[in-house]
């Protein structure tokens, strides 16, 4: 079992032992991961990079957490959804490496519709 596996695993059962899996549908999933994504960036909002550095020096846990609970909901839908993420990344990377080739985008932030202008 990967540590992925072992993952959804912990949450499932936590859910499981709740009844909760009723209420995990994926619309509601998806809303909880964007609400707790929204909570995570709340933290640093108005903040300048030098603040949110600090914020996180000062914070850890706070941060841990947030992103813990963002964490929690990207597992749940791959797991209720049988979705591999190890797999799914890999995939998304061979597109990301085709969208952002190096000698066009190395050293910068554009999106790929962006650096052939």
């Amino acid at each position: 079992m990967t540590q992925l596996e072992t993952l959804q695993k912990l949450i499932s059962d936590f859910s499981e032992e709740r009844d909760w899996t009723q209420f995990h549908n994926l619309k509601d999933l998806t809303i909880g991961l964007s609400t707790e994504s929204n909570e995570l960036l709340q933290l640093f909002r108005f903040k300048t990079n030098e603040e949110c550095d600090a914020y996180y020096k000062a914070q850890p846990l706070k941060v841990q957490e947030e992103l813990s609970d963002v964490f929690y909901y990207l597992l749940r839908i791959a797991d209720l959804y049988h979705i591999d993420l190890e797999e799914a990344l890999k995939k998304k990377m061979i597109q990301n490496e085709a969208k952002y080739p190096i000698d066009k985008v190395k050293g910068k932030n554009l999106k790929y519709n962006e650096y052939d202008k």
